[in-house]
């Protein structure tokens, strides 16, 4: 695999509100899993000079923007007067890397992170982050849709449960037939 000079890696939602809970007893969880996978991907795209883009979802504190995303299992989340709400301190953008904030599922919807892009000449896409039935599936189709390739980091992303992980997955390998990896798979790339 070769990674080419013209990627870009969407870190997506990776934020202290996920983490809050995590203790030393909980250390094998899916979520650690993920953002000590997470770290690693960052960490080859950093020492390759690669553009990093930090995607955090926020909320107005009187919840105007929410639209139909209580509906769901969702609580309230993310309000912009929250700490939990930051990214997370593993994963902390470092100067020089792009910080989008999103209030939709979708990193494209309704950010400048098409302008970006188009700005930064991306053509390959890495996705890494949560959560993968949600969030990373929702910003892989846009980003199919506007002609991207992606390349979701298998190890690198959670799920809302292993099932819907799973699943997610599957949706995004039809839309495109290589656009799953491993940390590994980046660890040894050309």
């Amino acid at each position: 695999m070769k990674i080419a000079n013209n990627s870009a890696l969407l870190v997506i939602d990776i934020q202290q509100e996920d983490f809050q809970d995590m203790r030393e007893d909980n250390m094998d969880s899916p979520r650690w899993d993920c953002i000590r996978n997470a770290k690693r991907v960052l960490d080859v795209f950093r020492a390759r000079k690669l553009p990093v883009i930090q995607i955090k979802e926020v909320h107005r504190p009187d919840m105007v923007d929410f639209g139909r995303e209580l509906d769901g299992s969702e609580g309230i989340h993310c309000l912009e007067n929250s700490p939990y709400t930051d990214y997370a301190q593993l994963t902390y953008p470092l100067p020089g890397e792009y910080l989008i904030s999103k209030r939709r599922y979708s990193a494209f919807f309704g950010t400048d992170l098409e302008i970006l892009l188009r700005g930064l000449r991306a053509e390959t896409l890495y996705l890494i982050g949560g959560l993968t039935d949600v969030c990373i599936h929702y910003t892989a189709v846009d980003a199919h849709q506007h002609d991207y390739h992606i390349k979701v980091v298998t190890d690198a992303v959670a799920g809302s449960s292993q099932e819907a992980h799973e699943y997610a997955l599957k949706a995004i390998q039809y839309l495109q037939r290589d656009a799953l990896i491993t940390v590994a798979d980046l660890e040894e790339a050309e």
